[in-house]
């Protein structure tokens, strides 16, 4: 990697503002770019909701799973089975999806447990999320969850934690199981210092060399923020299995495919700043709170923080499930990713730009994308860490 950005990556570790400085800096941030407030997945069940587009994250918990049945096992080996089992499934969001992984870790533990003829354990099963996620569709598929879990021995209640993931959400010592799918890449905030990062929502390879410091800066101290949180509320030896975007380690850190979501998103909002439908100086205060690290930024601040230690840390191809497809169906594949970024981003849109312009907006980005269908060297990947708890 160029000298430059590997001492950039160094130094941003230590250029942490005192507490009174950070303190009043979040807040002008936050009444800048009050949008961040607005952050959660579409909500509801019809053809623009999370629910119904995110087979993205359906196909990264399938790969994630060999890796979460592994960690869960060796968990309730080492901790000679216990009666108890607390577990947590941060950044839930709505839909069925939500119950995937809590489905997965009962099965595997109820299937332990008859190999190994032991008593099933109780299984607390916590699924949290921001206080604007929709709940109340989550929880309309606890019925076919159960129905799904009629032969399992294990008895297990699930409840809801509303709350931020970078705060306090349970006890100290209560958790044995973390499970966080496709959450971690969103910040808490966005970063400061991105004035200079013109007409983009997100870095790329024309962002200033700025722009990616302070979105690495961000990352470093919300990731650490929240290993920090859960090495608090885990018991020893816990586990921690999480999947989120990341990125091919590169040469140029600023390196971002043509086709990636959020340079297509820019692309699609200078559409319509030049058709007169949104203004530039609308545009240039957007930024999307969302970082996708590098295997080796991981590992770094999970050292650096030292309450974890890393099992596993794998990169995926990250699948939208068209790659390489033939023109006649570019057409398609251009909506439907159009789709599953409108689920995870339209809140945060709307909160901005208003409603008025969104379904034009992603009317321009599946143009966007059916014109990169073809595009084959991608960087962009999903990485599952799992990490046990000294």
């Amino acid at each position: 990697m160029d000298s430059r950005f590997i001492h950039s990556i160094h130094s941003s570790r230590y250029d942490y503002k005192t507490e009174n400085e950070s303190s009043s800096g979040d807040e002008e941030r936050s009444s800048k770019y009050s949008f961040v407030s607005a952050l959660c997945m579409s909500g509801g069940e019809g053809d623009n909701s999370y629910s119904t587009n995110s087979l993205l994250q359906r196909r990264a918990l399938a790969k994630a799973k060999p890796v979460l049945v592994k960690n869960i096992k060796e968990l309730m080996m080492g901790l000679s089975f216990p009666k108890y089992i607390k577990v947590a499934d941060l950044g839930c969001s709505s839909g069925q999806n939500t119950f995937l992984a809590m489905s997965e870790i009962i099965n595997t533990i109820n299937v332990l447990c008859q190999k190994w003829n032991q008593n099933p354990p109780e299984i607390d099963c916590c699924l949290n999320d921001l206080p604007n996620n929709d709940f109340n569709t989550t929880f309309k598929f606890i019925h076919s969850f159960k129905e799904k879990n009629l032969t399992c021995k294990a008895p297990y209640f699930v409840s809801g934690v509303p709350g931020s993931f970078y705060s306090r959400l349970f006890p100290r010592t209560s958790l044995h199981l973390v499970h966080s799918s496709y959450g971690l890449h969103w910040l808490s905030k966005v970063p400061e210092g991105l004035e200079k990062n013109k007409m983009s929502v997100y870095i790329t390879a024309s962002s200033p060399l700025s722009a990616y410091k302070a979105y690495l800066k961000q990352f470093q101290r919300d990731f650490t923020t929240f290993l920090k949180l859960r090495s608090e509320e885990m018991v020893s030896n816990g586990r921690m299995v999480l999947t989120f975007i990341g990125r091919n380690n590169m040469d140029n850190p600023l390196h971002r495919d043509c086709c990636h979501f959020w340079t297509l998103l820019s692309k699609s909002l200078h559409d319509l700043v030049v058709e007169g439908l949104v203004s530039a100086s609308k545009v240039d205060s957007f930024y999307m709170p969302f970082y996708d690290p590098s295997k080796e930024e991981v590992k770094e601040i999970v050292g650096i923080e030292g309450s974890f230690e890393i099992k596993d840390l794998e990169a995926h191809e990250y699948d939208l499930g068209h790659c390489n497809q033939d023109g006649s169906k570019r057409s398609k594949s251009g909506k439907n990713e159009a789709n599953y970024i409108r689920a995870v981003s339209e809140p945060l849109l709307v909160a901005h730009f208003g409603n008025a312009i969104i379904s034009r907006l992603f009317n321009k980005f599946a143009h966007h994308v059916s014109q990169h269908a073809g595009c084959r060297n991608k960087t962009t990947v999903s990485l599952v860490v799992s990490l046990t708890r000294k």
